[in-house]
Parts: C-alpha cells; structure tokens; sequence
C-alpha cells in the first residue's frame, strides 16, 4: 500500500507560515504540494507530542516517508519517538539526523535511548566521546544526568554521584536545568544512603519549580 495512504489525517485550516524559518528552507527542496503537506503534519507532530505521542509519532512518520532526506525530518522523527518511548526507532532517526547534519546536538537524546534499549554501558560511551565536549552548558548538564542514570542502571553508585558533582550542582541555582541537576543529585545521594542530604537538595528542587517539571515534591514528601 502507498504510504501516504497510511497517513493521519490533517485538519483543515493548517498555516505552515507558523513554522519556523529555518524548518521552511529546508523544505525548499521538496516540490511545492509536498513541503506544503510535510510543513503540516509537521505541525501536527509538534502540537500533539506532549498529549498524544502515538498519534504525534504517526504524523512525524508521514513527514519521514514525504522528506527522508531532509534532515530536519529524520530528527523530528526521532524526537517524536523518542517521546513515545519507542527506543529503536528514535536511536535510528536521530542517529541518521547527524549524519545529514552533523553536529553534537542529539547526543543526549541518542544516550537516554541507549539506556531505554537496555545499553547502559553504551550511553556512557556517548558520554565520553569527543562531541560531548561540544555541547553547551545546558546540553552538558542533560547528559550528565543521562550517564549518572547510567551509572546507576549499572550499581555504579559512587561514580553516578561523581558524574554530577562534576557538573557543580548549587543550592543557590534557580535555571530549570540547574533544578533537574539538583534533582538527579538527590537522587544519586539517595542511592548511596545519604538521605538526610537528598533532603535538603530536593527542598531546593521544590522552591524552584515553579511549574512542577519534577516530581521533587513527592520524593520529598516519602523521605519525610
């Protein structure tokens, strides 16, 4: 069967004019009907990931199979499979969104899937290769986490704990990624029987978190 039969419908009323720039240009090389179609279940992928993943995956699909050498497509396919825990799938994408694009900036991404395919050992390769050093503050942060989560997949409770450390957890930071640093922390502090200190980070975590992007407030609550 054509594989644009298989595809989700698209709701009347889509403006891929709400896309940004850059996504828009790389479409260019697409003929003009599919960049308009792709463009919009685009949209949709991104509307529905947080609320409806399956049916968000099925539209980032579609654009895949209309764009497969775009790599804005492959990446977007990852990212969307990756959210609907489909491991294999979003290693697969993202990995093949570097090759078109290169650069470090799905590392952390593609290290979490290697730990959600059982691969623990993996995501700390990706952790020690030489793109890592490339990211950004944020993006550095994000995958310490991932390799301490690693370290403690493999009962390597110290060095989970060492991995953060590194990464200068600060009572006194108030950033959305200092917040989940500061709760992995607690976390990894737990896991080597500290919990009078795990308590104190996670009381931080809480104060910052406004929106409530972790459940620090539970952990808390159990440790009291």
């Amino acid at each position: 069967m054509d594989q644009r039969h298989a595809e989700p419908d698209l709701p009347e009323g889509l403006d891929t004019k709400k896309l940004d720039p850059m996504i828009r240009q790389d479409l260019r090389v697409l003929s003009k009907e599919n960049a308009e179609a792709t463009g919009q279940h685009i949209l949709m992928a991104m509307d529905l990931v947080d609320d409806e993943p399956t049916l968000a995956l099925a539209h980032a699909r579609a654009v895949k199979n209309r764009a497969g050498r775009v790599g804005i497509a492959r990446e977007l396919n990852g990212v969307v499979a990756y959210h609907a825990g489909e491991w294999k799938e979003a290693l697969a994408e993202l990995r093949a969104a570097r090759r078109i694009s290169g650069g470090p900036g799905l590392l952390v991404l593609m290290a979490d899937c290697e730990r959600g395919l059982g691969r623990p050992e993996k995501a700390i390769e990706l952790g020690r290769s030489p793109e890592a050093k490339e990211l950004d503050e944020e993006a550095r942060i994000e995958l310490a986490i991932v390799v301490a989560g690693a370290r403690l997949d493999l009962g390597q409770k110290e060095s989970a704990l060492v991995t953060l450390e590194r990464m200068q957890p600060s009572l006194d930071g108030a950033s959305l990624s200092s917040a989940r640093l500061s709760y992995a922390y607690a976390d990894a502090l737990i896991a080597n029987g500290r919990t009078e200190e795990a308590r104190q980070w996670f009381e931080h975590v809480v104060s910052v978190d406004i929106d409530e992007t972790t459940d620090a407030a539970e952990r808390l609550a159990e440790l009291n």
